[in-house]
């Protein structure tokens, strides 16, 4: 996990963004927190004396952290590790509240380097028409993809964690805030490549669906299985190239459900647009629970709002 794998995100920009609060989490459990403004383009960036003669996990605010401290002992390490996931988590719940309310489907796109999750995403925005899509980028450096997401049509904003090796739910509501979602409306985040830590971190998402191309090997779900384990979808991109290359797609599919038993698979070619009528069924049926579990919230907040108004109410 990333408290241990020597990742930080020291380095996050953040497009529009002027301010964060870091905190910084000692071995000997002591917080500390300061802010930094961000100037041209938003950097996250600060220096730190590490002469000061002990060892630290740095955790800023946005719950990501990395160990430069060999002294501490395993059990502060796995409670160092709990308490990230605890903001991470607290983070998520806020941002799945803010999305339900608003009836907006979020789907958490993830996979390795090169799975072709841009192209699919591309794809996807365009045969919806570009109306009511908007997604948030995660790249470890530059804009390029949030750039190609935008010549779609969509809005996009692009997140740079610089060291960092995924996108945490603080990230995400920073992002978030800086969208101008609609109500009704689908959002789409495009993680860093990284089919480990990603898998540990909730941003709020409805589900995690996870793309798996056939120029990969068909082993990664059991390699990586605590992503395909958390995944909603699999998604089996790049079908178009299955007569040149030496992919079995049944072990796949096998090795997929033998970690996670209930994940849906679609195959399909974002090139050919072989399988997106399929992805784009499945995102409407999503897209639709969401908005029904929006109604019935706001039909439930109406009757405790008469019912409290009736006990107001003198009596007759």
């Amino acid at each position: 996990m990333c408290t241990t794998c020597g990742c930080g995100s020291d380095e996050v920009k953040i497009e529009g963004d002027e301010m964060h609060q870091h905190e910084h989490v000692h071995a000997d459990g002591t917080h500390h927190s300061h802010g930094h403004v961000h100037v041209s383009e938003h950097t996250h960036e600060h220096g730190h004396a590490h002469d000061h003669g002990h060892s630290h996990a740095y955790v800023p605010a946005n719950n990501h952290s990395h160990s430069h401290a060999p002294g501490v002992t395993p059990t502060r390490m796995v409670q160092i590790e709990q308490d990230i996931l605890a903001k991470n988590n607290a983070y998520a719940k806020q941002n799945r509240e803010r999305l339900t309310e608003r009836g907006i489907f979020a789907l958490n796109l993830v996979s390795s380097p090169g799975s072709g999750k841009t192209t699919l995403l591309c794809k996807t925005i365009e045969m919806l028409g570009g109306q009511g899509v908007s997604v948030i980028e995660g790249d470890q450096q530059t804009s390029q993809d949030a750039e190609r997401i935008r010549a779609t049509g969509a809005p996009a904003i692009q997140i740079n964690t610089g060291k960092g090796c995924h996108l945490d739910a603080h990230m995400v509501g920073h992002a978030m805030a800086k969208l101008d979602l609609a109500e009704d409306s689908l959002l789409m985040v495009e993680n860093v490549g990284n089919l480990v830590c990603p898998a540990a971190f909730d941003l709020g998402e409805a589900h995690k669906v996870v793309i798996l191309s056939v120029t990969e090997g068909e082993d990664k779900p059991i390699k990586y299985p605590d992503m395909f384990r958390a995944a909603k979808l699999m998604l089996l991109n790049k079908c178009d190239l299955l007569p040149y290359v030496n992919f079995r797609v049944d072990e796949a599919i096998t090795y997929a459900r033998r970690v996670n038993p209930d994940i849906a698979v679609i195959q399909l070619s974002a090139t050919t647009g072989q399988g997106m009528e399929e992805w784009l069924a499945w995102i409407a049926r999503g897209a639709a629970d969401v908005r029904a579990t929006k109604l019935a919230t706001v039909d439930a907040l109406k009757r405790r709002i008469a019912e409290l108004e009736a006990r107001l109410q003198p009596a007759q």
